[in-house]
C-alpha cells in the first residue's frame, strides 16, 4: 500500500490553514487508522497467508503490530530509512565512506521497532536516480564489485529483501516501463557482458545461501538473530557481523570490505573457537570478479583477543571483497 503516511496524517503535505485537527486536537487521521486496522484484520482473518505491506515514510509507531495491541496490523513495513542510508553510502567515493560509516550501521538501532522489508524498489531506479549498478562509484568493474558487496550486506542484514527487476543482473539504464529489460546483457561472449552474467550468478548464490540457512530469515526483528563483530572499523570501511537462530546450529559470518584496498592479514574476532568454512567470495571469476583466491576454504579460529573476543580468524581480505563463512555456534 503506497503513501500510507499521507493517509495517517491530516496535515501531511499541507500548510497551516489547509487542514483541521481531529476531535482530540491532534493531526492523526482517526478514520484512516480504523480503516487500516479493519482492512488488515479482515484480510488476515480470512486469508492467513496474505501479506499486507505499508510504504510508510515516517516514524509512526506500531505499523506492523496487531490491532488488538494498538497497531495497524500490516505484515511488513518498508524500511525507507535503511534504503536511503544504503544508497547514499554506496554512492560515495570509497575514500569518503569512512565519514559516513554509521550510514550502514544505524538501521539496526531501530530494527526491532517493526517487521521490516529492505526495499530496493522501482522508486530507486527511475527519475534520473540511475540503476543500482550506476549508482556505484569508479570504473565499470568497480561498479559491479561495489554492487556485489552491497547486495551481500543487504542479504546479511535483518529484514526481508526486495530487489526490483533487472537489478539482479546489473541493468545499466534506468527502468523504463515502455521497453523490456536489458536481457541482451546476459548473452555470452559480448563485450563486458561477463559482469552481468557474473552478477546474475552472484545473486543466485546469495539466494541459495539465504534459502538454506534459517539464521538469515528466522529472526529478522530482534537482536537475538544478529550480532556485530566490528561495527566501528570506519578507517578501513570494513563491516563484520554474524547471523544466528535457535533452531539451527549453522550460523553465518559476514566480512565486507567497502574499499578497493586489499587488507592482508585481516583479523576478525569470532564467537567460538571452531572451524569457519568459506561459503562465498564475491571476487571469484564466475561472479565477474578478479579471481582473488587468497581466502582459504577452511579457517580454524586461533586463541587471542580481537574485536573484544577471545579468538579470531585471519586471512587476506580482498579489495571490494565480501566473504561469508559458515560455522556452528
Amino acid at each position: 500500500m503506497d503513501a500510507v503516511a499521507s493517509m495517517l496524517y491530516l496535515d501531511y503535505g499541507k500548510k497551516e490553514g489547509q487542514w483541521l485537527p481531529n476531535k482530540y486536537g491532534g493531526n492523526e487521521n482517526l478514520d484512516a487508522i480504523e480503516f487500516f486496522k479493519h482492512l488488515n484484520s479482515v484480510l488476515h482473518g480470512a486469508y492467513p497467508g496474505f501479506l499486507t505491506i505499508a510504504e510508510e515514510s515516517t516514524a509512526w509507531p506500531k505499523i506492523t503490530a496487531k490491532p488488538e495491541d494498538g497497531g495497524l496490523g500490516f505484515s511488513f513495513k518498508w524500511n525507507m530509512g535503511w534504503m536511503h542510508d544504503f544508497c547514499e553510502y554506496m554512492k560515495l567515493d570509497p575514500i569518503m565512506r569512512k565519514g559516513d560509516h554509521n550510514g550502514l550501521t544505524f538501521a539496526m538501532s531501530y530494527n526491532s521497532a517493526e517487521k521490516y522489508i529492505l526495499p530496493l524498489s522501482h522508486d530507486e531506479v527511475v527519475h534520473l536516480k540511475c540503476s543500482m549498478v550506476n549508482k556505484m562509484p569508479g570504473y565499470k568493474v568497480d561498479k559491479y564489485a561495489n554492487l556485489r558487496v552491497g547486495y551481500t550486506f543487504m542479504f546479511g542484514h535483518e529484514g526481508k529483501k526486495l530487489l526490483f527487476m533487472g537489478q539482479e543482473f546489473g541493468q545499466e539504464h534506468e527502468w523504463n516501463e515502455a521497453t523490456e529489460l536489458e536481457w541482451w546483457r546476459l548473452e555470452e561472449g559480448k563485450d563486458d557482458n561477463y559482469l552481468n552474467i557474473g552478477m546474475k550468478y552472484y545473486v543466485q548464490r546469495l539466494l541459495e545461501i539465504y534459502r538454506s540457512h534459517k539464521c538469515l530469515y528466522e529472526i529478522d526483528d530482534d537482536w537475538s538473530g544478529f550480532e556485530w563483530i566490528n561495527a566501528d572499523d570506519a578507517d578501513r570501511s570494513i563491516y563484520s557481523f554474524f547471523r544466528k537462530c535457535p533452531s539451527q546450529k549453522k550460523s553465518l559470518l559476514f566480512v565486507l570490505n567497502m574499499t578497493p584496498v586489499k587488507r592482508e592479514g585481516y583479523r576478525v574476532g569470532v564467537p567460538v573457537r571452531k572451524q569457519y568454512k568459506l561459503l562465498l567470495n564475491s571476487t571469484e571469476l564466475v561472479f565477474g570478479g578478479a579471481g582473488e583466491t587468497s581466502v582459504p576454504e577452511v579457517l580454524r579460529a586461533k586463541k587471542g583477543e580481537c574485536d573484544k573476543r577471545d579468538q579470531y580468524i585471519e586471512f587476506d581480505l580482498p579489495a571490494y571483497g565480501a566473504v561469508v563463512f559458515e560455522f556452528n555456534l
